[in-house]
């Protein structure tokens, strides 16, 4: 199911993105609907729905005309988070003619990208069936939009990982490398921010997990380790340190989380849901005889 919950949408994240997303698409000026559009024609338009999904991102879409200076009437048929299909009409729009066109581009490729995100987040979540088990995000995003594309997986239903470096310890492989061992990390770690954060270490094995029981851990990442493994881990830290948290990653595709829904993991982390996300299908038609059929789908907040 699509998030009952979610944070406010990242405004300041898009427009930081906004002069960027002009400035290569723009450029000196659309020559195209300069010579063949009157300044002063108007038209409507609507945003349709050409594959099934989960809306996010609709605060964009005001936002990016505004951006520009202008201010087309929008009316949105659908709610955040609400399931969409195709053939559905999202929205409607009506102003400028060039400046509808002037936007279609980039409306389109920054609610493609959303939407793509919330319906991989919720795919993977429904895949988890009744379980208590959450899908974690990761930091696998494009450059600039780590905000925007965690805020698309919380809409779909997905749980945010760590926003970056410095809000939560993550304990990894070169971390250990250059360390000695993971306890040896999470001690000096735990020696110099007490509980400030969590202190969650990445491990390859059973041995390696081992060490770590009685270590100042709140969170254990299970690395591609196969299903077997992952079972006795669960099993060995349910019963000797409950308290530990148990995260699985590596190569999970949607057959992999619904066989681990039952294994007791706290969390199963799905990099692909940002890294490798599907756009999904929208397009904005413009013409005054477009037909606009009013439903409206209401999301869950």
């Amino acid at each position: 199911m699509t998030s009952t919950h979610f944070p406010m949408f990242p405004m300041k994240a898009l427009q930081a993105l906004l002069p960027l997303a002009f400035a290569e698409d723009e450029g000196a000026g659309d020559i195209t609907s300069e010579a063949t559009i009157d300044p002063r024609q108007r038209s409507q338009a609507i945003l349709l729905c050409k594959e099934k999904g989960i809306l996010a991102g609709s605060p964009a879409l005001e936002a990016i005309f505004r951006y520009r200076g202008l201010a087309p009437r929008i009316e949105w048929h659908v709610e955040e988070a609400a399931a969409i299909r195709p053939g559905q009409v999202l929205a409607t729009l009506e102003g400028e003619t060039r400046g509808l066109l002037l936007c279609e581009r980039i409306v389109l490729n920054f609610l493609q990208r959303f939407c793509g995100i919330a319906t991989a987040a919720h795919t993977f979540a429904a895949a988890l069936g009744k379980s208590k088990t959450r899908i974690l995000d990761t930091r696998k995003t494009l450059p600039g939009y780590r905000l925007l594309d965690k805020y698309a997986v919380a809409v779909g239903g997905g749980s945010n990982h760590r926003q970056g470096l410095f809000d939560q310890v993550l304990i990894k492989d070169n971390h250990i490398a250059a360390s000695g061992t993971a306890r040896t990390a999470a001690e000096k770690t735990a020696r110099r921010y007490g509980r400030s954060y969590p202190i969650e270490v990445e491990i390859r094995d059973l041995e390696e997990l081992e060490t770590l029981l009685t270590a100042p851990v709140d969170i254990v990442l299970l690395d591609n380790m196969n299903d077997t493994q992952l079972r006795k881990a669960v099993k060995r830290v349910r019963s000797v340190a409950p308290h530990i948290k148990l995260e699985a990653s590596g190569n999970m595709n949607l057959a992999r989380v619904r066989r681990l829904q039952n294994t007791g993991l706290d969390f199963i982390s799905v990099g692909g849901i940002t890294h490798s996300v599907k756009a999904l299908d929208l397009s904005l038609k413009i013409g005054n005889d477009v037909p606009v059929k009013k439903e409206t789908s209401r999301g869950r907040k």
